[in-house]
């Protein structure tokens, strides 16, 4: 009987799409499972009650399961603005805009930002996660 073939290693533009897909889907387990183990996510703009930084595979997941579980807001879009590779391997740039809306009051928001990812094997070992304050924080209330 053969061996089974080990899952093919994602390149830095399929991370990418599946961060996005988990942000569309609010689920924090399938984000989670795109980064290392002793992966780190960082957000250089902080948000008020939003931690500046989260250390490891399972800090990303319980930050954004909090987060997403208390807000009402549901991003309905990222609009991809531009993706750029760069010269250093596995790292990628990402400008987008999400777009969503509370569902209780109406409001839609939108939220620019800027993503460095750094993938290693098919995983993000580290992320720099440059999001609009003022917009978040609009999003969240």
């Amino acid at each position: 009987m053969p061996e089974p073939q080990p899952p093919a290693v994602r390149t830095p533009r399929e991370v990418l799409d599946r961060y996005y897909r988990a942000m569309l889907d609010k689920s924090a387990d399938d984000l989670a499972d795109l980064y290392t183990v002793d992966a780190v996510h960082e957000f250089p703009f902080a948000s008020p009650g939003f931690p500046p930084r989260f250390e490891g595979r399972e800090a990303v997941r319980a930050g954004y399961r909090a987060a997403w579980g208390a807000s009402p807001a549901r991003v309905e879009e990222i609009r991809r603005i531009a993706t750029y590779e760069t010269t250093e391997p596995g790292v990628i740039v990402a400008e987008q805009v999400a777009v969503g809306a509370l569902p209780a009051t109406g409001p839609s928001f939108s939220v620019p930002g800027l993503l460095v990812l750094h993938v290693h094997d098919g995983l993000l070992t580290r992320v720099r996660d440059y999001m609009d304050s003022a917009g978040v924080a609009a999003a969240r209330s």
